[in-house]
C-alpha cells in the first residue's frame, strides 16, 4: 500500500495540470448535482405556492369550530408538527358598510356594501399564498395604516396609489394609506383589504388573537400527507375544525406532474455529473495504458495497477467532491437569490434559499468519492487484464474497442427502437422509461457513428476553409478513439437536449394556456362571476342582462355561459352551456380532437357535445362515443363530435353543449359569465361607461377588461418560467467542462505527436487550427446527437401532459434548435482556447523528449 501511495503522489505531483483538470471535471460534477438539488426544491415549493394560491387554496386552514378567535400559541403548535413546510395565521372579519359609507349620498347606493379586512403576517404569508402587485409595493411589518386592494376594489371605490381608505373601525372611522394594488379578484368572496395582523388586531379590538391558519405541507404523498393532517389535529386539539385540500382533486394532480417534471432536471443534473466524472477519468486511465504496461513489466502485479489507481482517484475524489458541495451551495444560493427577486416583481412569491437534505449529501459525496473511484477502477482492471507487450501496441486496443463497439451499437439500437414504440402507447410510465432508453440507446450507438460523422464535418471544414492536412489530422485525433469522443460528445448531447426539451416544453405549456386564455378570456369585456370554475356558488343574471348589453350600438356581439353539473356512472362533471353562433365570435374552444368547424354546428343540431381532455381521460371516451348524462329529467344520451379545452375549465372534467339543449334537459337558463367585443372604431370611453352602467345592476358580476387580464396572465407565465431558463443554463455548462477536459488531456497525450508535426514544418498556427478544429467537430458531432434527443424528449414530454390533461401547444422549437446549434458551437470554440494555445506553444524538442 505504501509504494502505491507514493506512486500515486508522484504522478499527481508531477501531472500538475492533469491532475487539476481531472479534479476541476469532479468538482463541476458535483456542482453540478449539489448545486441544482439544492435549488429545485426551494423553486418546487415556489411553484407550489403559485398554484395552490392562484387556486386560493392551502394544503390545509385551521378554525376554531366557535368561529371565534384564538391566541398564537396555536400557531405555535402547528408549525411544531413535522412535514408542515409552512404556516401563517391571520385575522379576517367582514366589514359591513352603511349603504352611503364612501359617497355621503342616502340616495344613492355605494358599489361596495361589505369588505373583508383580512390582517396577515406579510413575511410568513407570502410563505404559503402568491400575492402579485399591479403598482406600489407588498405590506411590511413594521408598516401601521397601510393597505392593500385589488384593482378592481380600487376601480369600484375611484382609489389610486397612495389615497386613503376610509373604513369603520372597534376604535372609530379610520383610515388606511393604500400601499399596493393587485390584480382584480375573480376568486370566491367579498374583496378584501389586506393590513398587517398588528392592525387588524388593534382595528377589531383582538389583541393578540387570530381566528385562521393557512398550513402548506412538504410533500405531495398522499399517505404522508394524511399523517400530517392527523398530526396537526392531534396538536391543535378538539376545538378545532380542519379544512384540507383533497387529495383527489385535479389541483394536486397538477402539483404531482409538475414536480414530476421538476425532479426529472434533477435526474439529468445527476446523470450528467457522473457522466463528466467518468468521461475524464476513464480517458485518462485508457491514454496511460503504456504507463501501465510498463509497470506490469518490471514486475507490478494486477493488484498493485488497481490499487494505484484507487488511490489516486480516491485522492482526487475527496478533493473535488469537498470543493464541488461548497462552490454547489455557494452558486444555489446566488441563483435563488437571483431569482427571487423575479418571483417577487412579477408574482410575489417568496424563493426560499437552497435546502440541503442530508440523502442529497451522501448522494452527491457518492458521485464525487465513488464514481471517481469507479471511473478509475474498470479501466485500470481491464488494462491489468491485457498482456503488457500487447498493452504496448496501440493497434490492439483498437481491435477490442471495435469488438465493444458491434455490441454496444446493437444494444443501443434495440433501446433506441423500443423508445420509439413507446411514443404510440401515450402511456406516462411507459413514455419516461423510453425518455432513458433513448438516450442510453444514442450513448451506446455513439462510437459507430463517430467516424461516419467527423469525416462529413471534416469534408465539410475541408471544403470551407484553406486545403491542408490540418483538417484531417483533426479527424483522425477524434476518429483513434471513437470511444472517447463518444462519451465526450455525449456530455454535449445531454446539455444541449436538455435545453430543447425544456424550450419545447415551455413554449408548448405556455402556448397551450396562453391559446386557451385568449380563445376563453381575450375578449373586450369579461363579466367575472365571484367564483372561476366553481360555478355552482354563484348567482348569474337572467337572459335580460345579455340582451341589454346586445342592444348598446358600441357592442358587436355578446356570449353567455351557463351551467349545470351532471354525472355519468360513476364520474361527476360540470356542464357548460355555450350559444354555438355566439361563442366562437367572442371567446372559443381550443380543439384536440374532431373538426373545429362543424363541432359548433354540430351543437346546435340536437343532442351533441364536446368534452375535454379531463372527462376523456376519466371516463375514456373519445371522439364518436356515446355518453348518457344525468339531466332534470332522468339521462339523456349525448353523442361526442370533439375535444377540446377552455381556459377556466383546464382541469376539471366538463362538456360543453347548446343553451338549448341546457334548457331543454337541464331547466337552466341562467348566465353566469357573460364576454363581449365592441365594435371596431368606437369611442371605448364611452362604451365603457354605457357598459358599467348596465352591470351596476349586477353587482354579483365583477367587470375586467379582457385584454388587460390576458396581458397580465402572460407576464406571470413569462416570470414563472423565468427561474427554469435560469437551471437550463446551468445544466448545459458542464457538457463545456466536459470538452474542455478532454481536449486538454488530448493535447497532454499527444505531446510527441504534436512535436513531430511541428518538427516537420507545421506552424503555431496550424497547430491551433487543428485543436480548434477538433472541438468544432467534437461539438458538433455532440450537437447533432443532443438535437435528435431533445426534439424526441420534447415530443415525448408534450405527448405526457397531453395525455394528463395539461392544454399544450405542439409546434416545432425553431429558438431550441437554433440556440442549440449556437451553444454547441459556441462551446465548441471555447473548449479549443485553452487546449490550442497550449499545443502552439510547445517547445518541439522538450515534445519530441515527452515520456
Amino acid at each position: 500500500m505504501t509504494l502505491q501511495w507514493t506512486l500515486a503522489a508522484r504522478y499527481l505531483g508531477r501531472r500538475k495540470l492533469r491532475t487539476a483538470l481531472t479534479t476541476m471535471a469532479v468538482v463541476f460534477g458535483v456542482l453540478v448535482t449539489f448545486g441544482t438539488n439544492t435549488m429545485l426544491p426551494a423553486i418546487t415549493d415556489a411553484f407550489r405556492t403559485n398554484i395552490l394560491a392562484a387556486a386560493g387554496q392551502v394544503d390545509l386552514t385551521v378554525t376554531h369550530r366557535a368561529g371565534s378567535g384564538f391566541t398564537t400559541a396555536v400557531l405555535d403548535s402547528v408549525q411544531t408538527v413535522e412535514g408542515v413546510s409552512a404556516a401563517s395565521g391571520s385575522l379576517n372579519r367582514t366589514v359591513n358598510l352603511p349603504v352611503d359609507f364612501f359617497d355621503h349620498d342616502p340616495a344613492r347606493r355605494d358599489a361596495v356594501a361589505a369588505l373583508a379586512m383580512v390582517g396577515i403576517d406579510p413575511d410568513r404569508a407570502q410563505e404559503l399564498r402568491a400575492y402579485p402587485i399591479l403598482e406600489g409595493r407588498f405590506l411590511e411589518g413594521d408598516n401601521p395604516g397601510a393597505a392593500m386592494i385589488s384593482r378592481s376594489l380600487a376601480d369600484a371605490l375611484g382609489l389610486a396609489l397612495g389615497d386613503r381608505l376610509p373604513l369603520p373601525s372597534t376604535q372609530g372611522e379610520v383610515e388606511l394609506t393604500i400601499v399596493g394594488i393587485s390584480p382584480s379578484r375573480t376568486l370566491p368572496g367579498n374583496e378584501e383589504v389586506l393590513v398587517t395582523l398588528a392592525e387588524a388586531q388593534s382595528l377589531l379590538g383582538e389583541p393578540g388573537r387570530i381566528n385562521a391558519i393557512d398550513v402548506n405541507f412538504g410533500t405531495l404523498d398522499e399517505a404522508r400527507r394524511a399523517e400530517i393532517e392527523r398530526q396537526v389535529e392531534q396538536a391543535v386539539g378538539p376545538s378545532f375544525h380542519l379544512g384540507a385540500l383533497s387529495s383527489g382533486i385535479e389541483l394536486l394532480t397538477n402539483l404531482r406532474v409538475g414536480q414530476a417534471a421538476i425532479s426529472f432536471l434533477g435526474v439529468l443534473a445527476l446523470f450528467m455529473g457522473g457522466f463528466i466524472i467518468f468521461n475524464t477519468f476513464r480517458t485518462i486511465v485508457t491514454e496511460r495504458r503504456r504507463d501501465l504496461a510498463m509497470l506490469r513489466a518490471v514486475g507490478a502485479n494486477r493488484r498493485t495497477i488497481t490499487g494505484l489507481i484507487v488511490t489516486e482517484s480516491l485522492v482526487q475524489g475527496i478533493a473535488g467532491t469537498a470543493i464541488g458541495l461548497i462552490l454547489g451551495f455557494g452558486l444555489a444560493a446566488l441563483a435563488l437569490g437571483t431569482l427571487g427577486g423575479l418571483f417577487e416583481q412579477f408574482m410575489h412569491v417568496r424563493v426560499g434559499g437552497p435546502v440541503v437534505a442530508p440523502g442529497l449529501v451522501l448522494v452527491s459525496i457518492a458521485l464525487g468519492v465513488g464514481l471517481t473511484v469507479i471511473s478509475g477502477l474498470i479501466p485500470a482492471r481491464n488494462a491489468g487484464r491485457v498482456p503488457p507487450l500487447e498493452a504496448l501496441r496501440p493497434s490492439v486496443a483498437e481491435v477490442v474497442t471495435a469488438r465493444a463497439a458491434g455490441a454496444a451499437f446493437l444494444a443501443g439500437a434495440v433501446m433506441i427502437g423500443f423508445a420509439l414504440v413507446t411514443l404510440l402507447t401515450r402511456n406516462l410510465g411507459l413514455l419516461a422509461l423510453g425518455g432513458l432508453l433513448f438516450l442510453i440507446g444514442l450513448v451506446l450507438v455513439g462510437p459507430v457513428l463517430v467516424r461516419p460523422i467527423a469525416r462529413a464535418f471534416a469534408g465539410l471544414f475541408a471544403r470551407l476553409g484553406p486545403r491542408s492536412g490540418i483538417v484531417h489530422l483533426a479527424e483522425g485525433n477524434l476518429t483513434r478513439q471513437p470511444t472517447r469522443a463518444s462519451v465526450t460528445a455525449s456530455a454535449t448531447m445531454l446539455g444541449l437536449a436538455v435545453v430543447i426539451m425544456a424550450t419545447s416544453l415551455i413554449n408548448g405549456i405556455t402556448g397551450g394556456f396562453l391559446d386557451a386564455l385568449e380563445r376563453s378570456l381575450g375578449s373586450d369585456y369579461l363579466f367575472i362571476p365571484p367564483a372561476i370554475a366553481v360555478w355552482g356558488s354563484n348567482v348569474g343574471a337572467g337572459p335580460q342582462l345579455a340582451d341589454e348589453l346586445r342592444a348598446l350600438p358600441s357592442v358587436d356581439a355578446v356570449s353567455t355561459l351557463r351551467v349545470a353539473t351532471s354525472t355519468s356512472g360513476d364520474v361527476s362533471f360540470t356542464v357548460m352551456g355555450i350559444d354555438p353562433l355566439a361563442y366562437p365570435q367572442v371567446s372559443g374552444l381550443v380543439f384536440q380532437k374532431g373538426d373545429t368547424r362543424a363541432a359548433y354546428g354540430e351543437l346546435a343540431r340536437g343532442r351533441n357535445l364536446i368534452i375535454n381532455a379531463p372527462f376523456g381521460a376519466f371516463t375514456g371516451l373519445t371522439v364518436g362515443d356515446e355518453v348518457n348524462l344525468l339531466t332534470a329529467d332522468g339521462e339523456r344520451t349525448y353523442q361526442i363530435v370533439a375535444q377540446a379545452n377552455d381556459y377556466l375549465n383546464a382541469k376539471i372534467a366538463t362538456v360543453y353543449l347548446s343553451q338549448a339543449s341546457l334548457a331543454s334537459d337541464f331547466h337552466v337558463t341562467e348566465d353566469v359569465m357573460l364576454q363581449l367585443n365592441l365594435t371596431d372604431g368606437v369611442d371605448r370611453e364611452a362604451a365603457d361607461e354605457q357598459i358599467k352602467a348596465l352591470a351596476a345592476a349586477y353587482p354579483q358580476f365583477r367587470v375586467i377588461n379582457g385584454q388587460a387580464y390576458y396581458a397580465e396572465n402572460r407576464r406571470i407565465f413569462d416570470a414563472a418560467f423565468a427561474g427554469m431558463y435560469f437551471v437550463l443554463v446551468f445544466l448545459a455548462v458542464p457538457s463545456l467542462v466536459a470538452m474542455i477536459n478532454t481536449l486538454a488531456i488530448g493535447v497532454i497525450e499527444r505531446t510527441r505527436e504534436i512535436g513531430m508535426v511541428r518538427a516537420v514544418g507545421a506552424t503555431a498556427r496550424q497547430v491551433r487550427r487543428m485543436v480548434l478544429i477538433e472541438a468544432l467537430i467534437l461539438a458538433l458531432l455532440g450537437t447533432s446527437l443532443g438535437l435528435v434527443s431533445g426534439l424526441y424528449l420534447g415530443h415525448l414530454a408534450l405527448d405526457g401532459l397531453a395525455s394528463a390533461g395539461f392544454p399544450v401547444r405542439a409546434a416545432f422549437p425553431w429558438m431550441g434548435v437554433v440556440a442549440g446549434l449556437a451553444i454547441g458551437l459556441l462551446f465548441g470554440a471555447l473548449a479549443a482556447v485553452i487546449p490550442a494555445r497550449q499545443a502552439a506553444k510547445m517547445d518541439v524538442v522538450a515534445a519530441l523528449r515527452y515520456e
